[in-house]
């Protein structure tokens, strides 16, 4: 079944993955570069963050990541969860989860994004904001 998606900010719970259990020793800026390489294959991927644990944890960080695509973030969870996505040891990685009650507001796409999200998924590359006459 296809599945739709609106040039939007991704809101949903089933587009977003938590990731923790990231070692400490390598940089957030390196976990970022890694992360980002190993699961953008599953997907195009609106944003990641890669945070320090709180200070109550042990040390070390977490991601959020947002997928366009719920599918895309599925794939991602039960490809990466308990495995050694980025490091020698294995990370959990789960969807988010959000209540269905909470209504969020939906944020349109800036230009540049919609432009990344078509490229991606219609396969062009050099979209025009000109009309062209014959």
């Amino acid at each position: 079944m296809a599945e739709l998606i609106p040039f939007a900010v991704p809101a949903a719970s089933d587009k977003t993955l938590l990731v923790w259990d990231l070692n400490s020793g390598p940089t957030a800026e390196a976990l970022h570069r890694s992360l980002f390489t190993a699961l953008s294959r599953f997907g195009l991927l609106h944003s990641l963050r890669v945070l320090p644990n709180a200070a109550v944890a042990r040390p070390g960080f977490y991601a959020v990541v947002k997928f366009y695509s719920a599918r895309d973030a599925r794939r991602a969870q039960k490809a990466c969860d308990g495995r050694p996505l980025v490091q020698s040891a294995p990370v959990k990685v789960h969807l988010g989860s959000r209540h269905k009650a909470v209504r969020y507001q939906t944020l349109p796409l800036n230009s540049t994004r919609c432009q990344e999200l078509a490229n991606y998924y219609f396969g062009f590359n050099g979209w025009s904001k000109r009309i062209i006459k014959d």
